[in-house]
């Protein structure tokens, strides 16, 4: 079996079913944060904005989007601000592991729903691309290529992948910005344990070959992270005005 990391994986608050709906919603607030002062955003725009805009020109104007733990929907909601300015509609659906995490999602522009990463439940192919972030370091390896096929198996254009490069640097960091940012604790604590379980390129590269048996491209980003981004298959999306629907 391949290694992710050489360090003790720890435990995480945003783990445990049990943690009260306020403190996971306030958590997942400072994730946003991080996200978008710390690059989280800017990588996964990255990796869309070529790919919508390749889409776009070979006369896709509509797409969906699956962002799977899309944690308070700020991810799938800068992608959809991304994909208008590349002249694509895109139509997002965001899923969490519980209900009261998903209800917590729900925004104008994004249906959320509770669903487990490792049993995606959608047809094959069904959504045109999946995003996945800061979701792959809380599973162990078994888990990570279950969701990796899954991911995999739904997508019909795109799936792409990030997450954190572990780094002792962005450890101390993290820590010391988490005070004036008023990060709870909980988060602190958090951020500190998902960087140390973070993936080096090499790392995420051969876990995607182990799962999908395919060669993802992959890159490191400002922020220390990591995006894999691959074609799981049909080269390009539907070129009708309305893509494949979402099957719920």
């Amino acid at each position: 079996m391949l290694k992710l990391t050489g360090v003790d994986r720890g435990f995480e608050y945003l783990d445990d079913p049990a943690l009260p709906p306020e403190i996971a919603a306030r958590s997942l607030k400072d994730v946003a944060l991080a996200n978008m002062l710390f690059g989280g955003t800017r990588a996964i725009l990255l990796e869309a904005r070529a790919m919508f805009r390749e889409q776009h020109a070979h006369g896709v104007r509509t797409l969906t989007l699956l962002d799977v733990g899309t944690g308070l929907g700020d991810i799938p909601m800068s992608l959809g601000q991304e994909a208008k300015r590349c002249g694509i509609a895109l139509r997002a659906v965001g899923l969490e592991i519980t209900g009261a995490m998903a209800a917590a999602a729900q925004r104008p522009n994004l249906v959320a729903i509770a669903g487990d990463a490792r049993t995606l439940p959608f047809a094959d192919h069904s959504i045109d691309v999946i995003t996945c972030s800061l979701v792959l370091h809380h599973l162990d390896e078994a888990d990570s290529v279950r969701m990796l096929r899954e991911c995999a198996r739904v997508a019909k254009v795109r799936v792409i992948i990030a997450d954190l490069r572990r780094s002792w640097v962005a450890v101390i960091l993290l820590w010391l910005v988490s005070f004036p940012l008023r990060f709870h604790p909980y988060s602190r604590h958090d951020g500190v344990v998902s960087i140390r379980r973070g993936f080096s390129v090499p790392e995420l590269r051969a876990l995607i070959e182990l799962a999908c048996h395919t060669n993802a491209r992959c890159a490191r980003h400002l922020g220390w992270r990591v995006t894999a981004s691959w074609n799981p298959g049909t080269a390009f999306g539907d070129s009708s005005a309305n893509s494949t629907p979402i099957t719920l």
